[in-house]
């Protein structure tokens, strides 16, 4: 039969149960997908980006550091744009302003990782409950016909282990996505903290020094 007629076989053995831990691993998957294609997009050159923005601001144009900001993707390029729009107003308005873009920024690199984080608790626990009614069905055989049909209870004790195996193993591979992602966000925050001190810490530098705006 081959490997996958095998995979396909145990699949079809393992019962019912299978079917929804493969719901959950097709969400799951979707959802990894998606979040590699969003933080793929929105990695950027930190270090390059900043140095391009104070470069323009110290020369004094305002519009040309916007857009700077246009011509990269991501949270870090939004919050420096949405302070820059705001360049001119106090600093807690241009704070305020940059907080409630930093909150809609984050909320977009979060997104479906609930979902990671479901599948990878739901998964094994639909595991467990197949291993729950492959274990009824062994004992309700026994007490039915005894030990006399070993293959039927084989049958209950194989749905156990099945189920419990393939939600494992779904588990297992949304796990380490989760965790990554989790810390490519708090990346991501560290990087909008950080540029958005620099950005301040180059405005002040302006009024010191008298830079005029165009």
């Amino acid at each position: 039969m081959g490997i996958l007629g095998d995979l396909w076989k145990y699949y079809l053995d393992g019962g019912f149960v299978m079917h929804f831990i493969t719901i959950c691993s097709i969400i799951g998957i979707m959802a990894i997908i998606y979040k590699l294609i969003v933080f793929r997009k929105a990695k950027i050159d930190t270090n390059e980006f900043v140095s391009k923005i104070r470069k323009t601001l110290l020369n004094g144009n305002v519009d040309e550091a916007i857009k700077v900001c246009e011509e990269y993707r991501g949270p870090v390029a939004t919050i420096c744009k949405t302070a820059l729009l705001k360049y001119g107003a106090s600093r807690e308005e241009i704070e305020k302003t940059m907080e409630n873009a930093a909150i809609h920024e984050v909320a977009y690199l979060e997104k479906f990782l609930v979902s990671i984080a479901t599948v990878t608790n739901i998964a094994p626990l639909l595991g467990f409950f197949g291993t729950v009614v492959g274990m009824i069905m062994s004992f309700d055989v026994i007490s039915q016909q005894g030990l006399n049909n070993p293959g039927l209870v084989a049958k209950g004790i194989s749905v156990a282990l099945l189920t419990t195996a393939y939600g494992l193993i779904v588990a297992f591979v949304c796990q380490p996505f989760y965790n990554f992602f989790t810390g490519k966000v708090a990346s991501f925050i560290r990087e909008m903290e950080t540029c958005s001190n620099i950005l301040f810490e180059t405005m002040d530098e302006m009024e010191r020094t008298g830079v005029k705006t165009r």
